[in-house]
């Protein structure tokens, strides 16, 4: 894998399909792909924080071991107890989820439930990762949040038209 950086920026918008499928809205699915090696593998996890999902592609994990190496530092600069063995799990713990070349991937049950996702899914790009939320999650969060939670709920309006409009 390229050890290049990837950005994920912008923000997308699933409702759940035919056969328990979400979609990987276009921006995303380019760099994942990108970050993957040119395969179609989208790396998925519980937040460590947020009740929400993160996603990458697989280069990503050539950064943990540095990534590690960050957050002991800080821990050992603050005086606080690290545990690199469990950090180690948490990071690498992702699940590899294969998308076809309309961004279709199927969401693990155990991952919508840790999400607390039903049947929609609101992304937001964060960087060298980007956000999973379910609407209902996203709008418990609190200040600093509102510009994601307005463009949520106007992709989502946006979406649940487009379906109406299909006779979904």
């Amino acid at each position: 894998m390229a050890s290049q950086p990837y950005s994920y920026n912008g923000t997308g918008f699933s409702l759940l399909r035919d056969k328990g499928r979400f979609v990987l809205p276009p921006q995303f699915r380019k760099t994942v792909r990108d970050s993957s090696g040119d395969k179609s593998v989208l790396c998925l996890d519980k937040h460590d924080r947020w009740t929400c999902l993160i996603g990458f592609g697989l280069s990503r994990q050539d950064g943990f071991e540095a990534q590690l190496d960050r957050e002991e530092g800080l821990a050992a600069q603050r005086g606080q107890d690290f545990d690199r063995e469990l950090r180690g799990v948490q990071l690498n713990g992702f699940a590899q989820m294969p998308f076809d070349d309309s961004g279709r991937f199927v969401l693990p049950d155990y991952l919508a439930e840790l999400a607390q996702v039903e049947d929609q899914l609101y992304f937001q790009g964060a960087g060298q990762f980007f956000v999973i939320f379910s609407p209902s999650e996203l709008a418990k969060m609190g200040g600093g949040w509102e510009g994601a939670q307005a463009a949520c709920r106007q992709l989502a309006a946006e979406a649940a038209g487009k379906a109406k409009g299909k006779g979904a």
